[in-house]
Parts: structure tokens; C-alpha cells; sequence
């Protein structure tokens, strides 16, 4: 039970993205009252300060009854099977994407005690090969080849629909690859923006699994982190968009951010091998035209290539530059 301040559920919190917003969260309304959940507990120090139980979220019971022990007025829904990861296995996907988040939607809508915010991220994924692939912009073809961005384009739409049907007041980003020294990858598409600099670390080479001329937006952690709390904290009269928001930052293909790391690092070996990920990053942007989220709730990156990189190679303590 929490003390009667603002309380904070967070599923799949130790994901990527999960992991640091529970950090974040317990600064900003205290350690007690972030209640972190996932299938099992996770070794990282980050949820050792606060509470932690785990939650299958297809158990809706079990949802349920930490829904009305915790009281939470928002809830964080970040349990879902990733891009690459979905493609393995499309029918867990499919259960934990869907039938997860609307286990979650319809335990908050009639919460005991009102759940006053929802958070469901959403993706790049949802665009597909008929999407103009230059500057996407936020209303636009959406079709999805993979399972994952079938997925969570139902998700923009279930948001919707509560929202119009039950005033429920989700909120929901496009996240592009997400880029963390902190967090290991969870198995997407955009992994190799991450991978890469722990093998330039160990090894001083890299195989992409991707080919060296893919574009894809990409975020740095700290300005998805920013980016997210700012839109969950904007008032609601505000926001025009309830399936999902575009936000973007920068754009860059696997032989741009090899030559930055080149740049700023020192020379290695980038080589590549595209894989069954290839056919996925083909169907998404390049780039994404963000102009209702800076117009709504003012959003506006911090970290481009350049600064990421540099960010990265001091947080994972690379030796200097011979």
C-alpha cells in the first residue's frame, strides 16, 4: 500500500527502457513509491531501491490484485516481446503484446482507486513498406510485415479506443532504436547501435547485422527517458494524438556511426553480415517527422550522433584513445 502520495506501476521494468525509467521515477516521486514488476527479478542494482514483485502480466488476477493493494495513479506498461525476439516466437508476441496491455487497460479503467495515467509505448514498427520512408510523418500508411509492429499497432488503436470510449488517459510514444551504455538490448532490430561499442571495448571489431547503408532513427536513453516523462507530465487538454506520437532525434546508418566511433575512439575492424533483421529494418524509416509532438508538449533532443557517441565511449570507461 502506498503512503497516499502519487504511486507508480511499472511492468516489464527490467527491459532496456524499463530498468532506467524505474530509476527515474523513484527520484522524482520517491524510492516506496514505485512499485517495479516483471517476470522475474533482475540483478541490477536499480531495483534494490525500491519495491519489486514479480507479475506475469497475462495474469490478469494477479494484475488485478496489485492494482487494488498499491493503489497506483499511473501505471508504466513496458512488458512486451520485441521486434527480432517476436519474429522467433509470433504467438507468445501476439499474447503478451495484446492480450497483456488489454489486461492492463481494463484492470485500470475500473480501478478502486482511479489510475489517472497509462503509459504504453508504441514503435517504429508499426510503419511498413508502403510507409514514405523520409521525414514519416505522424498520420500516415501503416503496414506492419512483422509481428511485433502488428502488435503494436493494435496497441495504438486500443489506446484510442479506450481513450475515446472510457476516457482513459493513455499516452504512448513511437519509440525509434533506443541507445543505452546502462541497459544490455532486449532483442530488436536496432540492437547493433548498442552492441557495437561493447565489442570496439573487448575486441576492437564488429560484425553488423545489418548492412552498412541502413538508415534508422535512433535516441539516445537520456532523451527517450526526458522525452517520456515530459509527455506524461503535459496537461491533457494538450495532446491531440491518443494512439501514439512520433519523436525523433537522430538518423544514421551502421558505417556512419562506425566511422563517428572511428572519429572519436580509434580504428577497429566493422564488418557485416546481414541477417533475417535486415528484411525488418527495410520496412521501417529512415527518419520521422516529430512536428505534433514539439508543437503539443515541446519536444525537442538533446543528443545527436556526435554527442551519443561521445556520451557512450566515456560511460563504458573505454580506455584512451591510442
Amino acid at each position: 500500500m502506498n503512503s497516499g502520495k502519487e504511486a507508480i506501476l511499472v511492468t516489464g521494468a527490467c527491459g532496456q527502457l524499463g530498468t532506467e525509467l524505474v530509476g527515474e521515477l523513484r527520484k522524482i516521486y520517491g524510492e516506496g513509491q514505485v512499485l517495479a514488476t516483471d517476470m522475474k527479478p533482475s540483478e541490477n542494482q536499480v531495483f534494490d531501491s525500491g519495491p519489486f514483485q514479480t507479475l506475469n502480466v497475462l495474469d490478469k488476477k494477479g494484475l488485478q490484485e496489485i492494482v487494488e493493494r498499491f493503489r497506483p495513479t499511473q501505471i508504466y506498461h513496458l512488458a512486451a516481446i520485441l521486434s527480432a525476439a517476436a519474429e522467433r516466437n509470433p504467438t507468445l508476441a501476439w499474447d503478451v503484446n495484446i492480450a497483456g496491455f488489454m489486461n492492463v487497460l481494463d484492470v485500470a479503467k475500473s480501478a478502486p482507486s482511479k489510475v489517472y495515467k497509462v503509459y504504453a509505448p508504441s514503435s517504429i514498427a508499426v510503419f511498413g513498406p508502403h510507409t514514405p520512408r523520409r521525414d514519416t510523418p505522424q498520420h500516415t500508411i501503416t503496414d506492419p510485415t512483422t509481428v511485433y509492429g502488428i502488435t503494436k499497432l493494435v496497441g495504438e488503436r486500443l489506446s484510442d479506443y479506450y481513450f475515446a470510449q472510457y476516457q482513459l488517459d493513455v499516452r504512448s510514444i513511437r519509440y525509434p532504436g533506443l541507445i543505452s551504455y546502462k541497459t544490455p538490448p532486449g532483442g530488436g532490430t536496432t540492437d547493433y547501435a548498442v552492441e557495437i561499442f561493447h565489442k570496439v571495448l573487448t575486441d576492437r571489431k564488429y560484425v553488423s547485422f545489418l548492412g552498412p547503408d541502413t538508415p534508422l532513427p535512433m535516441m539516445y536513453m537520456p532523451d527517450a527517458l526526458r522525452g517520456t516523462l515530459e509527455l506524461m507530465e503535459a496537461p491533457a487538454e494538450k495532446l491531440t494524438i491518443r494512439s501514439s506520437y512520433n519523436m525523433a532525434a537522430m538518423c544514421f546508418t551502421p558505417h556512419e556511426l562506425a566511422e563517428e566511433i572511428k572519429r572519436q575512439f580509434g580504428e577497429f575492424e566493422m564488418g557485416y553480415s546481414p541477417d533475417f533483421r535486415q528484411h525488418i529494418a527495410d520496412s521501417w524509416p529512415a527518419s520521422l517527422d516529430d512536428t505534433q509532438a514539439r508543437l503539443d508538449w515541446g519536444w525537442l533532443p538533446r543528443f545527436g550522433l556526435k554527442e551519443m557517441v561521445a556520451d557512450m565511449l566515456k560511460n563504458i570507461r573505454l580506455p584512451a584513445r591510442v
